[in-house]
């Protein structure tokens, strides 16, 4: 299984031009990829730096057939002609998607800084060693105080996700809302988490949970063992970064570990201001 997560800045590249077509083709350059996972997708944004307003969903979608896609709204607001703009993240899946829950992040006031709604999407693949929980998400970049109740959020969605997969709920009728459908305790969680490997948010996130809950390990240090994190911002100008670091994760249940096969990070592409990160498991 192969999975790509990137945030792709509204498909902006180094050289300030936004291109759909490249951000999808880049991807399939890197890897023949069963999930692809991006953050800060745009649909009807004109005023997003070299946007023309495109619905980038619609647009990645025609680039992509074979996957279904999964978009996750953060921000939706009236563009003052009738219409909506919004802003979030979208997972593409070529493997069976059982179902999506989409998770908005708490938003705890900060008036000292600029910030808005963040999102996570949850989507149940079908693996072919089982079903799991995939998760995208952009954490808040400005604020310490939203970032850290942000990846609070997301290790009480993790501790109740394993709650649903030790006690299943009663099964409804097939077809119905109340059916039962898998919600794995096994799980890869993604993104732009705006935070270093050496910051308080990383180490709250793979700490220890209860007893029967898998802690989350970061992927990177079970492929490079010891190895400082390849770079995924600040490689290139024109990026907002005033020096390259590591902001970009992928996360992995303690039991999926063992399938962890390689982590890399695409420091060629200038597609967008970040890296592309790859993770590859085993069957």
């Amino acid at each position: 299984m192969k999975l790509i997560t990137w945030n792709i800045q509204w498909g902006r590249g180094i050289d300030l031009k936004v291109d759909l077509d490249r951000i999808a083709r880049t991807a399939r350059e890197i890897a023949d990829f069963d999930v692809l996972c991006l953050q800060e997708v745009a649909v009807n944004f004109p005023g997003l730096a070299g946007s023309r307003g495109e619905n980038q969903v619609e647009e990645l979608s025609r680039a992509l057939p074979g996957y279904s896609a999964h978009y996750g709204i953060a921000t939706d607001v009236d563009d003052g002609h009738g219409r909506r703009s919004r802003f979030g993240n979208l997972i593409f899946s070529r493997l069976p998607v059982i179902q999506v829950f989409r998770h908005l992040l708490p938003w705890p006031p900060d008036p000292k800084v600029p910030s808005m709604q963040r999102i996570a999407v949850e989507a149940i693949v079908q693996a072919r060693w089982g079903s799991l929980r995939l998760l995208t998400t952009h954490l808040e970049y400005y604020s310490a105080l939203q970032r850290m109740a942000q990846v609070e959020a997301l290790r009480h969605l993790h501790d109740e996700a394993c709650a649903h997969a030790a006690l299943p709920r009663p099964a409804g009728d097939p077809g119905e809302p109340f059916a039962a459908l898998p919600r794995p305790a096994s799980a890869i969680l993604t993104g732009d988490f705006n935070f270093k490997p050496d910051a308080p948010e990383h180490q709250r996130m793979t700490s220890a949970f209860g007893a029967a809950v898998p802690r989350l390990v970061d992927a990177w240090e079970i492929a490079h063992p010891k190895q400082p994190h390849a770079h995924t911002v600040g490689l290139y100008e024109n990026g907002w970064a005033e020096h390259p670091y590591c902001c970009d994760f992928v996360f992995v249940t303690e039991d999926l570990a063992p399938r962890v096969r390689e982590v890399t990070v695409d420091a060629q592409t200038q597609a967008s201001d970040h890296q592309p990160v790859l993770i590859e498991l085993a069957d």
